[in-house]
């Protein structure tokens, strides 16, 4: 299965492939109007809202668990920003919370 290679979202679908570049498969949620990758900021505060809304997930955690997963994606170890500085989940909190 392939994923967003900046939020790491499933892509099951087809239709929720929204930009295909050297970079990688991007998401619907991830790409703007004009078919551009949005701002690392912008795909964080979604991410988080995603965990608050869907996993009731605190703020501070929802943050954590964002930070992390994005800054494992290859298009943010090769696009860095200053937005993944911060707290985040241990590898080991990671794992367990997605591979279990």
């Amino acid at each position: 299965m392939k994923f967003c290679a900046a939020c790491s979202m499933p892509l099951e679908k087809e239709e929720f492939i929204a930009l295909h570049n050297t970079d990688g498969d991007f998401c619907i949620y991830c790409v703007d109007d004009q078919k551009q990758v949005k701002s690392c900021e912008d795909i964080f505060k979604g991410g988080v809202q995603y965990f608050i809304n869907e996993e009731n997930f605190s703020k501070e955690y929802a943050e954590k668990v964002v930070r992390k997963n994005m800054t494992l994606l290859p298009y943010w170890k090769n696009n860095p920003s200053a937005c993944l500085k911060g707290e985040m989940l241990s590898d080991e909190e990671f794992k367990k919370l997605f591979c279990e």
